[in-house]
């Protein structure tokens, strides 16, 4: 089964919630929770999965956990599948 690893730029705190794919492959990913207790990075988790259609647990943080750039895996799709979900994804 594949796993895609991709980099993305986490926005905790933000007005709304959405994933920006800039320059081909890089990954904006803005959540409203603030990174307190791990929450942003929950609905980091959250908001990937929604817009991947996938399952929360497929999608894990590897790298990162308490900074803005993370290192994300997701099972079951690879990484070029995972940019273009993300590119077409209207998930808010």
């Amino acid at each position: 089964m594949p796993l895609a690893r991709i980099a993305i730029q986490a926005h905790p705190g933000s007005k709304e919630r959405r994933i920006d794919v800039r320059d081909g492959e890089a990954v904006h990913v803005f959540v409203t929770e603030r990174a307190e207790g791990g929450k942003a990075n929950e609905a980091v988790v959250a908001l990937l999965a929604d817009a991947l259609g996938v399952a929360k647990t497929r999608v894990s943080i590897t790298r990162g956990h308490g900074a803005r750039r993370k290192l994300v895996a997701v099972d079951g799709l690879s990484t070029e599948q995972t940019l273009v979900k993300l590119k077409q994804s209207t998930v808010r």
